[in-house]
């Protein structure tokens, strides 16, 4: 089977087992992912949420794996030059692998803070504010210089539905051999194991996200990987924003 990896740091425990399972990941931007599930590039892997939504019909979602947060994201940060009640109007950058990050601000500006004409341009253009998400918004946690106003979305998300946020679940191919599903599914959930067994709490520094053992224990309590009850209602109240929004 052919599995894709989000390098991030929150997906990190699904892919523990992998290597010595023999099973082979390649690393995939969350806004590529659709695009490979569509041209039957991978098999199985995490797909962001908004993605999940339209899901090709040859996949299914995988269980209920998926990486959610509690109340804060520590990682989906949006840093401002102007607080958040100020950008109607203003220039948003968006990094290129962002999927349901992105719809994710859009929900929150326009339903949340009701900001109208909002521009979103790429993170390399000018701007008032940009979006960062993933390792690197883990490296950028502390503030941007000449962007003081820093908004965690999983905090906004949480402040106004009093909801967890679900930002990916795990699809597989319908046609994938039941064997090879099962290998897959124990192997996710050695992975999960190894984290609840404490990996991370003994885990090195992470000099690449300017990170301390205590840093990662702290954002790896934050994070969920199984979807109950809460989690669904989640998932339906972002489903229900974007349909409110006509956001495909």
């Amino acid at each position: 089977m052919t599995v894709s990896r989000i390098p991030y740091l929150s997906c990190e425990p699904f892919y523990f087992a992998m290597e010595r399972r023999n099973i082979p990941v390649y690393d995939v931007a969350p806004s590529a992912v659709a695009a490979a599930v569509a041209q039957g590039e991978i098999d199985a892997g995490l797909m962001p949420l908004s993605d999940c939504f339209h899901l090709n019909e040859q996949f299914r979602l995988l269980s209920g794996f998926c990486v959610a947060i509690i109340r804060r994201a520590g990682s989906v940060m949006l840093h401002s030059k102007q607080p958040i009640e100020a950008l109607a109007g203003a220039r948003i950058g968006i990094p290129g692998e962002a999927a349901t990050s992105f719809r994710l601000l859009q929900v929150l500006l326009a339903l949340k803070h009701q900001l109208p004409s909002v521009d979103y341009v790429t993170r390399e253009d000018s701007n008032d504010a940009f979006l960062l998400l993933g390792n690197e918004g883990l490296r950028q946690r502390h503030g941007v210089r000449g962007y003081p106003h820093i908004y965690d979305l999983g905090e906004e998300w949480y402040q106004w539905t009093g909801l967890p946020f679900v930002f990916a679940r795990w699809v597989v191919r319908k046609a994938m051999d039941p064997k090879d599903v099962a290998v897959l599914e124990d192997t996710l959930y050695t992975g999960l194991q190894d984290l609840a067994d404490g990996l991370f709490h003994s885990s090195d520094a992470r000099d690449e996200l300017l990170m301390h053992p205590r840093d990662i224990l702290a954002y790896t309590q934050g994070l969920r990987y199984f979807i109950g009850t809460t989690e669904q209602r989640a998932i339906d109240r972002f489903r229900q924003c974007l349909e409110q929004l006509q956001i495909q």
